[in-house]
């Protein structure tokens, strides 16, 4: 029988196993995850101030602690992300509209593409990172 977060309880619960899988956790002040076109990111989703658990999932594969940065992920990573966030559809409490952003975004790569996952420690800090600045600045049109 495969995992099933069924409750808010349970998400929380799952969020703090993987919080805590990871010394010196911050959540981010955003995140997202992109696909590059012509090498500029186009983000699936931008959480900013929300889907802690997807952020701290993301960053368990992506080897984040805190801060701002940028990772490029393989499709096999992003399939893995995926994987380990499937027991939260359980919940029809919330919509988990982070995991269905990423599976859209992963059946729209290519082969031998990557994605590229970013987080943002602070929304009003400028990040020498080009990839967490298009993030912000797609966050800051969607606001």
């Amino acid at each position: 029988m495969l995992e099933q977060w069924r409750t808010i309880a349970d998400l929380d619960a799952a969020q703090q196993r993987f919080e805590a899988a990871i010394p010196g956790w911050q959540p981010p002040a955003a995140f997202g995850v992109a696909r590059l076109v012509s090498g500029r990111p186009v983000f699936a989703r931008v959480a900013v101030g929300d889907g802690f658990l997807p952020a701290v999932v993301l960053a368990s594969i992506c080897g984040h602690t805190r801060g701002s940065a940028s990772y490029s992920l393989t499709p096999a990573q992003l399939d893995r992300v995926i994987a380990l966030l499937t027991p939260a559809v359980a919940c029809t409490e919330l919509p988990h509209p982070n995991l269905h952003a990423w599976r859209g975004l992963r059946q729209q790569l290519s082969l031998g593409e990557h994605a590229l996952a970013a987080f943002a420690g602070d929304l009003s800090t400028p990040s020498d990172d080009p990839h967490v600045s298009a993030m912000l600045e797609q966050a800051a049109l969607t606001r």
